[in-house]
């Protein structure tokens, strides 16, 4: 009985940790694609940008110092320590970055660039669904996000909307690349998550429940191999 408990929670553990980190090499494909395009970054990615043309650096370098000085903050204001999600989010994320700008190239034709663009944004919704869908944390500008609407007692739509005015001008001050994909992306954003985080989440939970259906035999389907324990 006891063997078996343990059996379903490693599995619980690697299926939930392991949608978490496909989400954010999903999330990055999708980041470098916007990058790539040459059309405008999201907010963030504008003022990682703008580091690297300053200071040098890769965008997933300043991603992830961004992200610490964010999980920094956030753990000031909340006075305890980021979760284990929020520092992987952190740190993965902007390895991928990294690793996608290295295999993505600019297209050579401005049909092909708006392309890659709009599957960008498209990818970096699902993206965020699935890394979401598993529920290991919020990642680190989410959790800012959430302690200062905790001190304000904002709503969360002006906090996080100030923080992305705030980091997009920064970054277009410093150089990074404002277009009509930032605009896309700030208008659009919150339609794409709005199809893809209920169809991740509902797929997550359905293979969760499969699997434990398959390890109970009273639900899951019977199977050849299925016995009653007598050798």
């Amino acid at each position: 009985m006891e063997r078996d408990r343990y059996d379903k929670s490693k599995r619980t553990f690697f299926i939930r940790w392991g949608a978490f980190m496909f989400g954010l090499m999903v999330m990055a494909l999708g980041i470098a694609m916007m990058i790539r395009a040459e059309l405008g970054g999201a907010p963030w990615d504008v003022l990682h940008l703008g580091l690297t043309l300053q200071f040098g650096l890769t965008v997933g370098t300043w991603s992830i110092i961004m992200g610490a000085i964010v999980l920094g903050i956030t753990a000031l204001l909340t006075k305890s320590w980021p979760q284990i999600g929020a520092f992987l989010n952190m740190l993965f994320l902007g390895i991928y970055i990294d690793l996608f700008l290295w295999i993505v190239s600019t297209p050579t034709n401005m049909i092909a660039q708006y392309l890659m663009l709009g599957f960008g944004i498209l990818i970096i919704g699902f993206g965020i669904g699935i890394y979401i869908a598993p529920r290991c944390g919020a990642g680190p500008r989410d959790s800012l996000m959430l302690a200062l609407q905790e001190k304000t007692g904002w709503k969360v739509q002006y906090v996080r909307g100030l923080m992305e005015i705030a980091v997009l001008t920064l970054g277009w001050m410093m150089g990074g690349t404002v277009f009509i994909g930032t605009l896309l992306f700030c208008f659009g954003i919150g339609s794409v998550l709005g199809i893809t985080l209920p169809q991740c989440q509902r797929i997550f939970d359905l293979i969760m429940e499969r699997g434990k259906k398959n390890e109970d035999i009273n639900k899951g389907a019977l199977r050849t191999y299925h016995h009653d324990g007598v050798s």
